[in-house]
């Protein structure tokens, strides 16, 4: 299997998730969220919107039609939660559980960090602001 370029749209997915704040949360400071259905293994690129790192090892990625999937690492990713960015590559239009990201590290341009493996993609639902 090769591995073809996906550089736009790392890039794009590091400026996404990089968008965050700077506060590292913790596990218990994560937004609240109901399970919405059954984990899958794998999401469609194509209907990524944005990502939203939560914290050293969860990530939500928000799809086009307004699903949300949180990805709950199985171990914890360094530094993850303080940079908020991260970066991958795929041979193929879906990211999966068997993949892996690898923290983008920002201070005096972006440097390559930690990579970790991700786990299952679980669909939720956030509660509506009030």
């Amino acid at each position: 299997m090769t591995m073809r370029s996906a550089t736009p749209l790392l890039i794009m997915m590091a400026a996404l998730a990089g968008c965050g704040g700077s506060a590292v949360r913790t596990a218990s400071q994560l937004p609240p969220a109901t399970v919405t259905g059954e984990p899958v293994s794998c999401v469609l690129l194509q209907n990524i919107r944005e990502t939203k790192v939560r914290d050293d090892s969860t990530i939500d990625f928000i799809m086009r039609n307004g699903k949300v999937y949180r990805n709950t690492l199985p171990n914890s990713c360094p530094q993850l939660g303080f940079e908020r960015s991260f970066t991958y590559a795929t041979s193929i239009s879906q990211l999966c559980s068997v993949d892996v990201i690898t923290v983008l590290q920002q201070g005096g341009g972006l440097r390559r960090g930690a990579s970790c493996g991700l786990g299952q993609f679980t669909p939720i639902e956030r509660p509506a602001r009030k």
